[in-house]
């Protein structure tokens, strides 16, 4: 459940006696909705974008079928981006400008630290992953230190941890990835599960999306820190006041945005079949993408807003309309459109928080 900076204005109560409130045009009723409930906006895109594409396909307008069992496929690219967008929506929601542009160093560099457990350390793969999470968690808490305690900005902060990151990852085994067989083996953690009527569902969906997603559900709307990273987030002052902890809250947020960064790490090994040094950074980086997913799932810059499942609906459209720009061009020409979809998703998605937040005070 999402907490805000403020509630909706709502229309004062008419005298006993004196006339029924006016009501609310349907245009502007549409235009509140569109605005504050984000989730029933991405849900009626993700038809729209299906329906579309699916129409493509079935008039031969793409270069393969648009249906169930690729779209099923295509969710195992919405794996790592998904996680690392809620690991922006914690840190985004606790306030002050937080961002985390590190997320793709620490992917890389935890994905190097689990690589060399599992592959030249020899080590079984529960107690490698454990190590990974928590070099992880530990890049995070240097992110928080900084953020938090130190005050950086955290724009300046991540942004200086994600060149240092990949500059380790990259040194850690010369520039070159650990493809040993212990860590190509690792590669049956991405095998597909069967759905009947559906296609083959990749395993990693259920293994780490779905308790990822579950456990970040519980601590943001179920427990006493996610009320208070909302309370920080919305007005660290006031919630200073209210005698909050507002810099252990803050830097909690940026340790949590670390430990999912290593989970994506031992996603993305799995992956590949290979620890590779750039796993994070390769082409345009993993942190964009899950930025522009988590403001597209209602996360409000300003901090305060945001809920898990407006990120997971906004993943899920981003990755099926990724997937039908793919089919629509031949060659690699689908991946430039791409990154030309990915920079209007993020403007439209700010436009429409600002606005939100400007008109009605909220987003839900």
């Amino acid at each position: 459940m999402s907490r805000s900076p403020a509630t909706a204005p709502t229309a004062p109560r008419p005298a006993p006696g004196g006339p029924p409130p006016a009501r609310e045009p349907l245009p502007a009723r549409l235009l509140r909705i569109a605005l504050t409930e984000r989730v029933a906006l991405l849900a009626v895109l993700l038809v729209v974008v299906v329906a579309v594409f699916w129409w493509q396909g079935r008039n031969q307008y793409l270069v393969a079928p648009y249906d169930l069992p690729y779209l099923a496929s295509a969710l195992e690219s919405m794996v790592p981006v998904c996680i690392l967008a809620i690991a922006q929506l914690l840190v985004v929601v606790s306030g002050r400008g937080g961002i985390d542009l590190s997320v793709g160093g620490i992917v890389s560099l935890a994905g190097m630290v689990f690589g060399f457990c599992v592959g030249p350390f020899g080590w079984a793969t529960a107690p490698s992953v454990v190590v990974a999470v928590a070099a992880g968690a530990l890049m995070g808490a240097l992110n928080g230190f900084l953020v938090a305690y130190v005050r950086f900005p955290a724009l300046i902060a991540t942004l200086a941890t994600s060149y240092a990151f990949g500059a380790l990852a990259l040194l850690s085994n010369d520039n070159a990835p650990i493809s040993d067989e212990p860590v190509q083996e690792l590669h049956e953690l991405t095998r597909s599960l069967a759905v009947p009527g559906v296609g083959d569902v990749p395993l990693q969906v259920l293994t780490f999306l779905v308790p990822v997603l579950v456990v970040a559900w519980l601590v943001l709307a179920r427990s006493t820190y996610g009320r208070s990273l909302y309370a920080v987030g919305t007005n660290d002052v006031a919630a200073l006041y209210a005698t909050q902890p507002v810099r252990r809250t803050r830097f909690l947020a940026y340790v949590g945005s670390g430990l999912l960064a290593g989970v994506v790490a031992v996603v993305t090994v799995a992956q590949f079949a290979s620890a590779r040094p750039d796993a994070g950074s390769a082409g345009n980086g993993m942190a964009l993408p899950a930025i522009t997913i988590a403001v597209l799932g209602g996360v409000a810059i300003q901090g305060g807003v945001g809920r898990v499942g407006g990120v997971v609906v906004a993943a899920l459209l981003v990755t099926w309309l990724n997937a039908g720009i793919l089919l629509a061009f031949e060659g690699s020409e689908g991946s430039r459109y791409q990154l030309l979809a990915l920079g209007l998703v993020l403007v439209l998605s700010a436009l429409l928080n600002t606005l939100a937040l400007r008109r009605y005070g909220r987003i839900s």
